[in-house]
């Protein structure tokens, strides 16, 4: 569970602004997204190695210059 201390006296826009920090660290949404439809594993293993592929070019290009 998620828990934001709020002092006296305290914005409560700035509170809200913490708990959303929070909730995007430690990944609550995008998890939630996931699970609404199903995702073959041989579709997740191709999206897994476009993104190594790619990730690999970029640092080759990188290490070019």
């Amino acid at each position: 569970m998620i828990v934001v201390p709020i002092k006296e006296g305290d914005n409560i826009e700035r509170a809200l602004k913490k708990l959303k920090r929070k909730f995007e660290k430690t990944g609550v949404v995008k998890e939630l997204r996931e699970r609404q439809k199903f995702t073959k594993p041989s579709v997740i293993a191709r999206e897994r190695k476009m993104k190594a592929i790619y990730v690999q070019q970029l640092r080759q290009s990188e290490l070019d210059k």
